[in-house]
C-alpha cells in the first residue's frame, strides 16, 4: 500500500465548550473515494474543513498532500495555505460563484491569479472543463442564469482547474432540487471513474453505495464505524450506524410514499 495521501492522527476541534471533532485517527489513499455519512450536528463538514486548512484544528496531526496542515495543535503557516488550497480543492454547498464574472471567467480567475497561468492557456483548459461537466455551451454565461445543478457542476470545474490532488465535497447537492441532483453525481460519478480522490460529506446513500470505496459513520465528533458500502450497508458493526441507517431507510420509504 502506498502512503496515505491524506493521514491524520488524533485530531480534536472545539468551539468553546463545544468538543466537535474528539481525537479522530483517519487516513486516506491515493484514488479513494471516502464518503461521510453520519446525523446532522456529527462534526462531518468541520472535519473536511480541517483538511485545506478552513478550520483550524487544536489537538492532533494532519498531513495532506505533503503538508503537513496541523502538528500537535499548531496550524501551518498563512502563507503556506494558498499552496495546500491548490492541490486540496473543495466543492462547497452554496456553490460561491462570482456573480459579475461568467462561467468561463468563473473557471480562469484562479489559475491566473494564483499559477500565473496565461489567459489563453486557461481559457483552453477552462473550456476542456467545461466539456467534462456538459457545459461548454454555457461559457460565456453570467451564473445568474444557471440551475443549481449546473451552478453545482461550474463550481466543480472551477475547482478541477486548480489540478487538485485531492477533492473534498461538502454536501455538494443539498441545496439542489432533487430532480438536479443526478446531474452533479454524475460529474462526480465520472470522477472517480478517472481515478480521483475523492472526500465526500453527503446524505446521498444510493451514491454512497455505488462509488465509495470505504464509508465513514460519524457522530458527536468520533468516527463510529468505517467499512466498504457492501459490508457497512448490509452488516453494520457498530449499533450506532444501524440505527442511523434505519432513521434514513425510513426517511427514504416517506418520502416515496
Amino acid at each position: 500500500m502506498s502512503a496515505p495521501i491524506i493521514d491524520i492522527k488524533n485530531l480534536s476541534k472545539s468551539f468553546g465548550a463545544h468538543h466537535v471533532l474528539r481525537g479522530i485517527d483517519f487516513s486516506v489513499q491515493p484514488t479513494q473515494v471516502v464518503v461521510i455519512i453520519g446525523p446532522s450536528g456529527s462534526g462531518k463538514s468541520t472535519f473536511l474543513r480541517c483538511m485545506n486548512g478552513l478550520e483550524t484544528a487544536e489537538g492532533g496531526t494532519l498531513v495532506a498532500c505533503g503538508h503537513t496542515v496541523v502538528e500537535q495543535g499548531r496550524m501551518m503557516s498563512e502563507e503556506k495555505l494558498d499552496t495546500l488550497r491548490s492541490e486540496v480543492g473543495m466543492v462547497f454547498q452554496s456553490f460561491n460563484l462570482f456573480p459579475h464574472l461568467t462561467v468561463l471567467e468563473n473557471i480562469t480567475l484562479a489559475p491566473m491569479a494564483l499559477h500565473a497561468t496565461p489567459r489563453k492557456e486557461a481559457q483552453a483548459q477552462g473550456m476542456q472543463l467545461l466539456e467534462k461537466v456538459g457545459l461548454a455551451h454555457k461559457a460565456d454565461v453570467y451564473p445568474g442564469t444557471l440551475s443549481g445543478g449546473q451552478k453545482q457542476r461550474v463550481a466543480i470545474a472551477r475547482a478541477l482547474a486548480m489540478e487538485p490532488k485531492v477533492m473534498l465535497f461538502d454536501e455538494p447537492t443539498s441545496a439542489l432540487d432533487p430532480e438536479l441532483v443526478g446531474e452533479v453525481l454524475q460529474v462526480m460519478q465520472n470522477l472517480a471513474a478517472e481515478g480521483m480522490t475523492m472526500i465526500i460529506v453527503t446524505h446521498e446513500m444510493g451514491f454512497a453505495r455505488e462509488v465509495a470505496d470505504v464509508v465513514v459513520v460519524m457522530d458527536q465528533g468520533v468516527i463510529v464505524e468505517a467499512a466498504p458500502p457492501a459490508q457497512l450497508f448490509s452488516a453494520p458493526k457498530e449499533a450506532r450506524t444501524r440505527s442511523f441507517l434505519q432513521s434514513i431507510l425510513a426517511r427514504e420509504a416517506s418520502h416515496a410514499v
